[in-house]
């Protein structure tokens, strides 16, 4: 069992920056994708980034790219995401995800354990 507990959310005007930060416990953490997705109002939940645990490889989906910045602190089991350039297609619920595998992959249903979210607004 993975508990996943994400913060940082909030109201930032555009071109502004936020980190999220997801605390992870339960388990010991060595082989594993976590990854962050986000769901706006009437919208799929959709794939921002990941990252490998291990070996600290990291994918970003081209909305977000050049603009958000992954990264996880081992000794803490914390991953953090840094969203700088802020827009308002950016405001969505953003979640943390864990998948019990070492292969990354951007769908949803294939993650295991997820935290219960934080919203992020961004005002133009």
């Amino acid at each position: 069992q993975v508990q996943l507990v994400e913060s940082g959310g909030g109201l930032v005007q555009a071109g502004g920056s936020l980190r999220l930060s997801c605390a992870a416990s339960g388990r010991t953490f060595s082989t594993y994708v976590m990854g962050w997705f986000r769901q706006a109002p009437g919208k799929e939940r959709e794939f921002a980034a990941a990252i490998s645990w291990r070996g600290g490889r990291t994918y970003y989906a081209d909305s977000v790219k050049g603009r958000f910045t992954i990264s996880r602190d081992n000794a803490k089991n914390t991953m953090y995401l840094q969203m700088n350039s802020l827009n308002p297609e950016d405001t969505a619920v953003y979640y943390c995800a864990f998948r019990s595998s070492v292969v990354f992959t951007t769908t949803p249903e294939q993650y295991n354990y997820w935290g219960q979210g934080t919203q992020v607004t961004v005002s133009s």
